[in-house]
């Protein structure tokens, strides 16, 4: 039986595809586009996870929508009216798009050509069972937190076997993840794009609550409960009918007007970032609280976009009561798509769960032969090894060397992080690598660090990880301290509090990723890699061969090792750039 899932119009289109209880392929729409957090339709998507089956969409049981589109519309429709005529501009400008494609899905997919059911289910149940149903517990906790579904922004509950409970819900517009946004696009930075910025800025800011006087000043945007339920003060906001997020009164409350995009980010602003994280860390802590007390259960499962927020989930074990933890890897709206196929299977259906997704590679991926093609059709010079040991054994060579490489390998990833599929690896070790990198490839803001990777068995080692290691670490999605010793010998990817977003990697996961950085770790005597996403600022992560060697011929990338091949890079690469075929946007 497949059953597939959808998520689209909103950010991050995905599709997913069930295979009789497994996830087998999935992929958001924007690595085929090339549009970062693509919203439309995602015709792409889908088109690779029915040809990685061989099958076509009549072969489809069922699909799911990861929302219900008219209870969305009719939030739409109540929060316009009910800011009238404060809303009109907003609601003439969005209203085309709802008409035109959003309350449309049913018709999309028959022009598909798909004549069977199509279930909607709401957004925040999607999440919901995008982290329990394909998570290892039989029985768990459940939160899903996020900007919003279709009223829900925060919902919690509990999973037993094929069901899901959600218990308890805060409604639009009171929103942890709006709130995060707001103070986003505050300080200058895109919403729905930028937030692990503001994250990432925040350990430069003052982190005690005693002296940080903007946390003192945004704790009266938010009225936060004992047990987690909390109310936004709404003379601060404007996003619930204007195009922007902060008010006159917010930027007055915070001592000046919205940051300039590139201009100085400030003090100011860091401490800004330092309280928007110890509020947020303040209200889900209190939240898991009050939901162990109510469960009595010590799993836990997160989905929606706050749980991308590494920083606070690398803290979760030891502030709360729980003791294990699984997040799902795309825990934005992609992600959703594998819970919506995911609770047409178990929880309609009613079928018996016996798969948990381990790991995140179930993208599209490239035989050696197709990349061979694409190299000698564009007469690209490459090198290739007799084997995976040697193209190993000379891959860490140049990363003990201080080349940047480009690493293409198999399964493209689930999710918005780079896990050693399209990844960009560099040698932690050098001090001048981070503005090497910085200057070379990712041309991004110079306080936002670089993920360490380290294989899961020399984890406990570097890092002051949970015990034992939460699979959440595989899918780089929790920042812990890096033991102090090391602070000076991995300076590449010490933050500066100390701490490291790292991903831990299993052998079963990815056999080549591992021996790599066991290799490097023989040269260097530090068994970690910097790996950063195979992309450039503003551009999604690499999908194809074509787009790998766009992002290095367009970068200060030395090498890319693409299967089994080798590439140097050229300065002057015409005989790619000129074909009509492959001709560059």
């Amino acid at each position: 039986m497949y059953v597939l899932g959808i998520s689209c119009y909103y950010h991050d289109a995905s599709a997913a595809l069930m295979k009789d209880g497994k996830i087998i392929a999935a992929a958001e729409e924007e690595r085929f586009t090339r549009k970062k957090h693509d919203t439309s339709f995602p015709k792409n998507a889908i088109d690779f996870c029915l040809k990685s089956q061989g099958i076509t969409i009549q072969d489809i049981d069922y699909i799911g929508f990861y929302e219900k589109p008219f209870l969305k519309f009719e939030r739409i429709l109540y929060q316009h009216l009910e800011c009238f005529p404060k809303s009109y501009k907003t609601f003439l400008k969005s209203m085309p798009i709802w008409f035109s494609e959003r309350l449309k899905v049913v018709k999309t997919m028959k022009k598909l050509g798909y004549k069977k059911d199509i279930f909607f289910i709401e957004h925040h149940l999607a999440h919901a069972a995008s982290c329990f149903l394909v998570s290892p517990f039989k029985k768990s906790a459940i939160l899903t937190i996020d900007g919003v579904g279709e009223w829900t922004t925060t919902s919690y509950g509990i999973g037993e076997n094929n069901n899901i409970n959600l218990m308890k819900e805060i409604k639009f517009p009171s929103s942890i993840g709006l709130l995060y946004s707001t103070i986003t696009a505050y300080l200058g930075f895109s919403v729905n794009n930028s937030e692990y910025k503001v994250m990432g800025l925040s350990p430069y800011g003052n982190m005690d609550k005693n002296t940080n006087e903007y946390y003192k000043k945004l704790k009266q945007v938010i009225d936060i409960k004992e047990d987690g339920s909390y109310r936004l003060d709404m003379d601060y906001f404007v996003f619930h009918y204007k195009d922007r997020m902060p008010s006159k009164k917010l930027c007055k409350l915070l001592d000046g007007p919205i940051r300039k995009k590139e201009s100085e980010v400030s003090q100011r602003h860091k401490d800004i970032a330092a309280a928007l994280q110890l509020i947020t860390e303040e209200a889900i802590t209190k939240i898991l609280n009050h939901l162990y007390e109510i469960t009595k259960n010590k799993n836990l499962v997160i989905a929606g976009g706050v749980g991308l927020n590494s920083v606070y989930n690398g803290k979760i074990l030891s502030r709360t009561p729980f003791k294990k933890i699984w997040i799902q890897p795309n825990s934005s709206d992609g992600g959703t798509s594998i819970g919506v196929a995911a609770y047409i299977y178990h929880t309609i259906l009613d079928n018996k769960r016996k798969y948990s997704q381990k790991h995140a590679y179930l993208g599209p991926s490239y035989a050696d032969k197709e990349i061979k093609n694409f190299l000698e059709e564009n007469k690209i010079r490459y090198l290739g090894y007799k084997n995976a040991k040697e193209m190993i054994k000379n891959t860490a060579k140049l990363i003990f060397e201080d080349n940047v490489v480009g690493w293409f390998q198999g399964k493209m990833e689930w999710g918005p992080r780079a896990l050693g599929a399209r990844s960009i690896l560099s040698n932690p070790c050098n001090p001048k690598m981070q503005d090497i990198l910085n200057v070379k490839v990712k041309h991004r803001e110079k306080f936002r660090p670089f993920a360490p990777v380290v294989c899961e068995d020399d984890a406990l080692d570097y890092f002051e990880c949970d015990k034992p290691i939460p699979f959440p670490t595989d899918f780089m999605l929790m920042v812990y301290p890096i033991k102090k010793k090391y602070h000076k010998l991995i300076p590449a990817v010490t933050h500066v509090d100390g701490s490291g977003r790292l991903q831990s990697i299993r052998k079963y996961q990815n056999p080549i990723y591992y021996e790599l950085i066991k290799e490097f770790g023989k040269l260097s005597g530090i068994p970690i890699l910097i790996n950063t996403s195979f992309n450039i600022r503003g551009e999604p992560i690499v999908c194809s061969p074509y787009d790998a060697y766009k992002c290095m011929m367009g970068t200060g990338i030395d090498y890319l090792v693409i299967g089994k091949y080798l590439i140097k890079r050229e300065d002057n690469p015409q005989d790619f750039w000129d074909s009509e075929k492959y001709a560059s946007d």
